[in-house]
């Protein structure tokens, strides 16, 4: 009786297998990519949390105009590796931009954030009653 043969399912190594994924274990390299971001709401103020891993505090930029709070983020890259007269050098550039319109009961004076293990907090305090009052003003019809 002949040996049985059997043949091994396997996949040539490509450049691109070389130049790995891994390479560059950040935030999301695609572009287009959005934070995931959790909104919720109590008596006091409205908290946004946006997953945002990878990134620095220093990536990050938040601001506030016209009462849109645009949270925004730029990561750029670069790494080089010499291994026994082979070079390997790659870049890698990323990057979000997220809008948010703001009711008109939010204190934009107090806006606080806070940056800790790859989750961006983000606290927008509501006005207080006097303060709503302050803002109603009755115009006179002539």
């Amino acid at each position: 009786m002949l040996p049985m043969i059997t043949r091994r399912n396997y996949k040539p190594l490509t450049l691109s297998d070389f130049f790995n994924e891994d390479f560059f274990p950040t935030f999301n390299r695609n572009s287009n990519s959005l934070p995931a971001v959790n909104i919720r709401e109590d008596e006091k103020a409205f908290y946004l949390e946006l997953a945002v891993p990878g990134m620095n505090k220093n990536d990050l930029k938040i601001e506030m105009q016209d009462d849109v709070l645009t949270i925004s983020a730029e990561q750029k890259d670069e790494k080089q590796e010499d291994f026994e007269g082979y070079k390997r050098r790659e870049f890698s550039y990323s990057s979000f931009c997220r809008s948010f319109y703001l009711p008109e009961d939010v204190n934009g004076e107090k806006i606080g954030a806070l940056y800790k293990d790859g989750i961006l907090n983000v606290e927008i305090p509501k006005l207080d009653e006097e303060k709503k009052k302050e803002k109603i003003r009755t115009i006179s019809i002539s």
